[in-house]
């Protein structure tokens, strides 16, 4: 497992040893001391997954306290452009993103700690994003952004237009993050 910093502090990308001969595939996609090593303390409480068509847009998201998340993301089937912004107000990146495509195909994950918005854009149909998280779903503990603010000004670069996406009715009413009060 090859575990690689971004150019955001704690966030990571992890690569796993993929074994491949006639039958398929097989590799690690967690190891509790391999992450430990890393860095990455966690003790994941749930388990989430969602089944998405192209152009689906979820995001961004957090929880604040005390039902922070840390988020162990990867995609089993299809692809994403994956996203996540560093709402971390002492943090040198604070209000910056990162992007990576993660695919069922890349096997690669990422692990987004608490401190993050997150969000995905789907790349194909029928994609399944699976993710671990640290703490448990409570929704008067959501906070987000809206996907397109302007001073984030996230890079969605993809084949699927802007009026092909296909967003929530909570995630198109999401603050903007001028009007967002970072509890991190």
């Amino acid at each position: 497992m090859n575990i690689i910093e971004t150019p955001i502090a704690n966030l990571l990308v992890i690569e796993p040893k993929v074994w491949k001969d006639n039958r398929g595939y097989f590799y690690e996609s967690y190891n509790s001391k391999l992450f430990s090593d890393a860095g990455i303390d966690a003790t994941f409480l749930q388990d989430n997954q969602s089944f998405s068509q192209k152009g689906a847009l979820r995001g961004l998201h957090a929880q604040k306290a005390p039902f922070e998340q840390g988020k162990l993301v990867r995609v089993l089937q299809g692809s994403v452009l994956d996203i996540a912004v560093d709402i971390r107000k002492q943090s040198e990146t604070f209000g910056q993103y990162f992007s990576i495509e993660l695919s069922g195909d890349n096997h690669k994950q990422l692990w987004v700690p608490p401190g993050f918005l997150h969000g995905f854009l789907t790349l194909e149909d029928d994609t399944i994003f699976t993710y671990k998280v640290t703490n448990y779903y409570d929704k008067a503990s959501e906070i987000g952004v809206i996907w397109n603010d302007a001073d984030i000004n996230i890079d969605w670069s993809s084949s699927i237009a802007k009026e092909d996406l296909i967003l929530s009715d909570k995630d198109l009413i999401l603050p903007t993050f001028k009007d967002f009060d970072s509890p991190f």
